[in-house]
């Protein structure tokens, strides 16, 4: 399972980096591979309780420090897939190079 989410803080200004960083730490000490970009953080599990429950967390650790919070989350369930976050990167990158 591969989920891809985006948690805003909202009421405190226009710089949310730090809040934002705050939830990246909950998924990089989580274990599970993951990757961050401008826009979203993905992470990648075996389970939808395992992959739930860092998302949770991260946002709660937004929630601890703003008032409101925003929360998107986008989920690739394919039971038995491993390493898609890589993969499907992969993939295209093949058909691409390919022409």
């Amino acid at each position: 399972m591969i989920v891809a989410f985006s948690v805003t803080p909202l009421g405190v200004g226009e710089e949310v980096g730090e809040y934002v960083a705050d939830a990246v730490r909950v998924v990089r000490e989580s274990g599970l591979p993951n990757r961050t970009d401008a826009m979203f953080t993905t992470i990648e599990g075996d389970s939808w309780d395992e992959v739930m429950d860092v998302v949770r967390r991260a946002v709660a650790a937004v929630e601890e420090r703003a008032p409101r919070v925003s929360f998107i989350l986008k989920a690739d369930i394919r039971p038995g897939v491993h390493d898609g976050m890589t993969s499907k990167v992969e993939t295209v990158e093949r058909h691409l190079a390919e022409g």
